[in-house]
């Protein structure tokens, strides 16, 4: 095995996982002492390098907006700040984090059951959009925009967020559906008209009917979102030909797909950014914008943890590290393994005999009492020991924010940016 620095040797691990490891990463977790882990170390070059590449792919008439809450983290929503043309929130805690966090940086707010105070905060922080998910939020939205008028503040773009009708099957594919079906999101192209006459009426003072916002599924290839996106913006340009719309807009969703089993594949971006591209041209006087979230920072973070305990299970190798899916709830919320490779630690400084693997794949699970805390199986680490290191790839978002971070207690993660 090679050393790496700081003395510490990487396993013999399978390319598509230890390919993974940036040089900043591979050095922070070996210097890592036992006692700062685990952590999470977040690649800031990694993550600025593909967010930049995602811009460059994408037409100049297309907005990219970051869907905070695939991680909210300030130096990551800093990070990203160059590369987008604002963020998405969807609750009054993320607002409010968000405008601290950048503040300045357009902001659209989305989400189902927004209330009364969230809506007023948004009204009274400037919100540039706010994506109405029902003829209920339109109304509610309207009597308190209505009630500070006299502010002064400028108008509030309003997008209704519409559950727009896509040929069968197009959705079957996604890892996670929220149109097409009975759901909390969106209403129908019928409500959405009505809900337009309401915010062209006088009733509306510092509300613009700006267009529809949808994000019908996620987990989706580029050409799939693409037939997706056709349909949302013919649905758009359609409603605002009708209702007579002054520079209309379409959000035509974010899901784009990042896979956990094949790490080394990454969303077609030149693809979807050349039919975005098309579709700009088919539709010259609507805005398109996009609103990605877990494809833009999945890949720029780590969870580096240690092995506490190696054990045979019914004829299978389980490692118990530090931490779990507490700390990293995607592989339990996805039902999937998360993608690791292992850094050996040659030293090992206690009296007791070391326990180690004895064959070549191991089951990693955490510390929790329950037999779902794992967050992968079969990682080719033969020789694996308590005391070497594991690093979980593609823990960059829906991660540690999604976590059920005070189950038993344990102590939180440390946090590094690279």
């Amino acid at each position: 095995m090679t050393p790496e620095p700081g003395g510490v040797p990487a396993a013999e691990v399978e390319p598509s996982a230890a390919g993974l490891l940036t040089p900043s990463v591979r050095a922070a977790a070996g210097a890592l002492r036992p006692g700062e882990l685990p952590c999470y170390v977040y690649d800031l070059t990694a993550l600025r390098t593909h967010a930049a590449s995602v811009r460059r792919a994408l037409p100049r008439a297309v907005e990219l907006y970051y869907a905070a809450k695939a991680n909210p983290e300030p130096a990551i929503l800093a990070a990203l700040e160059p590369f987008t043309d604002g963020y998405e929130v969807s609750s009054g805690g993320e607002l409010e984090h968000v405008r601290a966090a950048a503040p300045g940086h357009p902001l659209a707010f989305s989400g189902p059951g927004k209330t009364p105070a969230e809506l007023s905060a948004a009204l009274g922080a400037g919100v540039e959009r706010i994506h109405a998910e029902s003829l209920h939020e339109v109304r509610m939205l309207a009597a308190l925009a209505a009630a500070t008028a006299s502010t002064g503040r400028p108008p509030v773009r309003v997008l209704l967020r519409v559950d727009v009708p896509v040929d069968h099957g197009v959705l079957s594919g996604s890892a996670l559906t929220m149109g097409g079906r009975p759901s909390p999101f969106g209403m129908s192209l019928e409500e959405a008209s009505e809900a337009l006459r309401l915010l062209a009426g006088d009733g509306c003072p510092g509300l613009v009917p700006a267009g529809i916002h949808a994000h019908l599924a996620s987990g989706l290839d580029a050409p799939t979102l693409l037939r997706v996106a056709r349909a949302v913006a013919g649905a758009a340009a359609d409603l605002a030909a009708r209702h007579r719309l002054a520079a209309p807009e379409a959000v035509v969703g974010g899901g784009m797909a990042v896979d956990y089993g094949r790490p080394g594949e990454r969303f077609d971006w030149e693809g979807y950014g050349a039919g975005l591209g098309r579709l700009a041209r088919t539709h010259p006087g609507l805005r398109l914008r996009i609103e990605p979230g877990r494809s833009l920072t999945a890949y720029c973070g780590w969870y580096v943890t240690e092995v506490l305990d190696v054990k045979r299970s019914h004829g299978e190798d389980v490692a118990v590290v530090r931490g779990g899916t507490h700390h990293l709830r995607t592989p339990a919320a996805k039902g999937h393994d998360q993608p690791a490779a292992v850094v050996a630690v040659e030293e090992w400084g206690h009296p007791w005999p070391r326990p180690a693997a004895g064959g070549a794949r191991v089951t990693v699970a955490g510390q929790l009492c329950t037999p779902k805390d794992v967050l992968a199986r079969a990682v080719p680490a033969p020789g694996l020991r308590a005391g070497d290191r594991v690093v979980f790839a593609m823990a960059g978002a829906y991660a540690w924010n999604i976590s059920h971070r005070d189950f038993l207690m344990h102590p939180p993660p440390g946090f590094r940016f690279v």
